[in-house]
């Protein structure tokens, strides 16, 4: 995934305050990455995306999460 890509992403989970058991909100990640990107990804392998983004992927995440910041 690129960096754009998980950047929406993770904008859309912040937004809607996602705690991994709303399938409509991931569904709703779907359809935007399919829109904008062309990505083609199931609500499974973004769950797990998300959670490697949390867990393992720190400095990555904090990227992400000050670009968010600073485009509010």
């Amino acid at each position: 995934m690129s960096f754009g890509e998980m950047l929406e992403m993770v904008d859309i989970l912040k937004r809607t305050d996602y705690d991994g058991k709303k399938a409509k909100i991931m569904a709703k990640v779907v359809k935007s990455l399919r829109k904008n990107f062309g990505l083609r990804r199931s609500k499974d392998q973004l769950r797990k995306q998300w959670s490697d983004l949390k867990l393992r992927e720190h400095e990555q995440y904090r990227r992400i999460r000050r670009v968010l910041q600073k485009s509010k």
